[in-house]
């Protein structure tokens, strides 16, 4: 049987998106070739087609989901700058929506530990993507005392990432919704102090 031009292609994101799922709900060590391969309705044979290994598939779906989710944690931020620009990404990431939501939230807390045993290739791809993040919060976020833009973008992504994980391992206690208070009230303090929105002054009849 002849296939389409864009067959090949169809087929690789397919895994992908079946690798995805299995890494958010069993993590990468309970996501097998066989199961990724099961869950994309394909035979084990086809999976060396498409990726040299395992790593090679981790690295992929790492690349894939950065840069899909990317554009939905930034998205309608471009014309915000400084704390402003902070503290929309922060309170979007550092949401409960986005611990709760397993299945689209960010995929970073079910895989990170396995990236710290992974291929230089797997590692390679999460850092490329995150410096794609990190440049954009450097070109919003200014540096301050003692503080350069570029140490402030990856302590923000590193608080993030790390208080999502935690969250989420916490996730039936309410120590859980603790950390992401805690993670917000630190990234957005200023002086030591979260800002506070004024309430507005009445008008004078």
């Amino acid at each position: 049987m002849r296939y389409g031009p864009g067959h090949k292609q169809a087929t690789h994101e397919r895994i992908l998106a079946a690798a995805e799922s299995l890494f958010r709900r069993e993590g990468f060590a309970g996501a097998s070739v066989e199961r990724v391969m099961k869950a994309a309705g394909l035979t084990v044979g086809g999976f060396y087609v498409h990726f040299a290994s395992k790593d090679t598939l981790l690295a992929e779906s790492v690349r894939a989901f950065m840069r899909k989710t990317g554009p939905r944690w930034l998205g309608g931020l471009e014309d915000l700058r400084g704390r402003e620009w902070l503290g929309h990404f922060v309170r979007r990431y550092l949401s409960r929506q986005n611990r709760d939501n397993l299945e689209s939230g960010c995929l970073m807390p079910s895989v990170l530990s396995d990236l710290t045993r992974a291929s230089p290739e797997a590692q390679a791809a999460l850092a490329e993507e995150l410096e794609v993040l990190v440049a954009e919060a450097v070109a919003r976020v200014p540096a301050e005392a003692g503080v350069t833009a570029r140490q402030r973008a990856l302590s923000t992504l590193a608080l993030c990432f790390g208080t999502m994980t935690l969250a989420r391992a916490t996730s039936s206690h309410p120590l859980s919704d603790e950390f992401l208070e805690a993670a917000r009230a630190l990234l957005l303090a200023e002086g030591g102090t979260e800002p506070q929105v004024s309430a507005p002054k009445k008008k004078s009849r």
